[in-house]
């Protein structure tokens, strides 16, 4: 089975143990991503969240063509524990009935992509222990207090490394507000 893994952040310039087999190409699906949820490191990282504008994600094509060793392998990069595989990963495939606007856009972009089935990481939006989506106010708050000389390099990096074409709303004002430009 030919199975693509969805990126939009980290995954694609630091994909560590993911077995990607291709670049990353940057015609996939059109999803709503965010800079919307604090990691556990304190940065400010990209989800697929409400209310958000779609821009044309980054795709590469799998190693693996088991869909449960390709799933099991994304979410070991993640750091995902197996037992939130299933509500941390999202996953599509032709045959899939989609359950929300996400999963029905992959359905559609499969067939444009040539691929049978499609994984992503699927983590909520969240700010301090609240699963929602913050405000960019929220976000720039955040940004601004008081991390730790490392938690505010990584976070700085997370969102200059991340792909210029993933042009959020967001991430227009942590520019404005912290001159983070894009680096390669």
């Amino acid at each position: 089975m030919m199975i693509a893994c969805i990126g939009w952040g980290s995954l694609v310039w630091c994909p560590q143990s993911l077995h990607v087999r291709s670049c990353w190409f940057s015609d996939g699906p059109l999803l709503s991503v965010e800079f919307a949820r604090e990691s556990k490191d304190k940065r400010i990282t990209l989800v697929i969240a409400p209310n958000t504008p779609p821009l044309r994600c980054l795709w590469a094509l799998m190693s693996l063509t088991d869909l449960d060793a390709a799933k099991t392998d994304l979410a070991a990069r993640e750091g995902i524990d197996e037992e939130k595989i299933a509500k941390c990963i999202g996953v599509v495939t032709a045959q899939s009935n989609p359950q929300n606007g996400a999963e029905a856009e992959v359905k559609r972009w499969l067939s444009v992509a040539g691929v049978e089935a499609a994984i992503w990481t699927s983590l909520r939006p969240k700010i301090r222990n609240e699963y929602r989506k913050p405000t960019i106010d929220e976000v720039l708050a955040h940004l601004r207090g008081e991390l730790t000389h490392e938690q505010r390099v990584n976070a700085e990096e997370y969102i200059r490394k991340t792909p210029r074409q993933i042009d959020t709303d967001y991430r227009r004002r942590i520019e404005l507000e912290f001159g983070w430009l894009p680096i390669s």
